[in-house]
């Protein structure tokens, strides 16, 4: 197993990507939907009413989408598409994932720290290990990804502290069940955008842990 965790897609719901012309399942691209005014939004929770338009979780496709006009073409009508889309839409889901791992935690299924971290990863507790993008890799290495589970570093330690509620944070874990499949799916989508490791094909895992 990589360090991300990676295996291989599940079958799923599929979409396809106005960007690459690509078709998968859903868990790797991101929707959007063209607002009552025509400006085009993300729509991070899949809820929002209208056709949605999807996206892969890659920021030069994202790009490419925004620049080649391709937003329009799939809405098949004239629309407003902000040239910061790609950076609206990846602060979007950094919010998403710190307001899951914080409700995570609020429910005892996740802890952060160094040791606390490594007692869930020793104990088979941990199925998620979140790490920030800007720790010291070599403080990063001491731990390790759980068996059959993912790794994420996606978050800044800014980020992950706000969702433990300090002012940073460079370890965090997460147990299985409760909100663990939904922060693996949008950490994943994150790291898409972001060039983080977790990758972007998160089929299967989103049941397996």
């Amino acid at each position: 197993m990589t360090r991300g965790g990676h295996k291989s897609q599940g079958d799923g719901p599929e979409r396809r990507c106005i960007a690459t012309g690509e078709t998968g399942p859903k868990f790797g691209l991101i929707r959007f939907v063209v607002a009552p005014d025509g400006r085009v939004v993300p729509d991070v929770l899949e809820r929002l009413p209208g056709r949605g338009i999807w996206v892969s979780a890659d920021r030069k496709a994202l790009e490419k989408a925004v620049s080649k006009g391709l937003f329009a073409r799939a809405a098949k009508r004239p629309v407003t598409v902000p040239d910061d889309l790609a950076d609206e839409t990846e602060a979007v889901l950094a919010r998403r994932v710190v307001e899951l791992v914080s409700l995570a935690r609020k429910a005892g299924e996740a802890v952060c720290g160094f040791e606390k971290v490594k007692d869930w990863l020793a104990k088979g507790e941990a199925k998620i290990l979140l790490q920030a993008s800007d720790g010291s890799a070599r403080g990063k290495s001491k731990l390790w990804t759980p068996e059959g589970g993912r790794y994420f570093d996606c978050l800044t330690a800014q980020e992950l502290g706000l969702a433990f509620g300090r002012e940073h944070a460079i370890h965090g874990a997460l147990a299985a069940g409760g909100l663990a499949s939904r922060v693996v799916q949008d950490a994943a989508r994150l790291a898409g955008l972001r060039g983080g490791i977790g990758g972007k094909a998160v089929g299967k895992d989103t049941k397996d842990v």
